[in-house]
């Protein structure tokens, strides 16, 4: 829930509490610094030590005063809401039913992709081991087959270690229980994985030439025409298993 240091609109705490007392009359600058205090919002600090709050954190005080006001939750459980939130999914419902879940377009996969879903940010759900095992509908032997085969791979870095898994590990994940169903097993699925780093491999071919261009929008370009060449390639490929199998 955060934006780049660079995004415009940035409020002074006076703001945020201009903005938000229509809605919560009892809320006062002590109130914001505490809720700060307890990690629930972190604002942005000038070289002065002034805060400043963008849209997404005034968004955020607001998620956290709702639940506090109108579902009388701890702080505890309204930071476990915010980290779900965070790691990309919907937060747990307020009534308690429900756990945190992976958002439906996730789940759904993106059938013929567009370029944009290649993009360095369209992968920003963040699940643990157990989430994915859940959210996939599979058991853990299968995962570790899946990962000895290359097909699901934790992502290594992450801000959040213990989610590792990203929505392509779960999307992958989800097809691969489905086609064992079929009968096919993680082994039977290498053929994919071959035939995905070739086309990886005449993607290189094209972007390394432009990744090496000295001019201020080589790295754009390459990024944007990774993009296209990668939704062009899926859509292809999908064009030429749909026409094999009518025939």
């Amino acid at each position: 829930m955060r934006e780049p240091a660079s995004a415009r609109g940035r409020l002074s705490i006076g703001e945020v509490l201009g903005q938000l007392r229509g809605d919560f009359p009892g809320l006062n600058i002590s109130k914001i610094r505490f809720l700060e205090a307890e990690g629930l919002i972190e604002p942005e600090r000038t070289p002065s030590g002034y805060r400043k709050f963008s849209h997404r954190d005034v968004e955020r005080l607001r998620y956290v005063l709702t639940c506090q006001r109108e579902h009388y939750l701890p702080l505890k459980v309204i930071r476990e809401h915010l980290d779900a939130i965070d790691r990309g999914l919907e937060p747990p419902a307020l009534n308690g039913t429900a756990g945190p879940q992976v958002p439906r377009v996730v789940l759904d996969g993106d059938g013929y992709p567009a370029r944009e879903a290649f993009g360095a940010d369209a992968s920003e759900l963040r699940l643990s081991r157990t989430e994915l095992l859940t959210a996939a509908q599979i058991e853990d032997p299968l995962l570790e087959q899946l990962e000895t085969y290359g097909l699901v791979r934790p992502r290594t870095g992450s801000s959040h270690r213990a989610a590792p898994y990203d929505g392509d590990a779960l999307v992958i994940a989800k097809t691969a229980g489905e086609l064992a169903a079929f009968g096919l097993e993680p082994r039977h699925l290498r053929a994919f994985k071959t035939a995905a780093d070739r086309e990886i491999g005449l993607v290189e071919q094209v972007i390394s030439p432009m990744r090496r261009g000295r001019d201020a929008g080589a790295s754009a370009r390459a990024e944007e025409a990774i993009s296209s060449m990668a939704a062009l390639s899926v859509r292809l490929h999908a064009a030429l298993v749909k026409a094999a199998l009518r025939a």
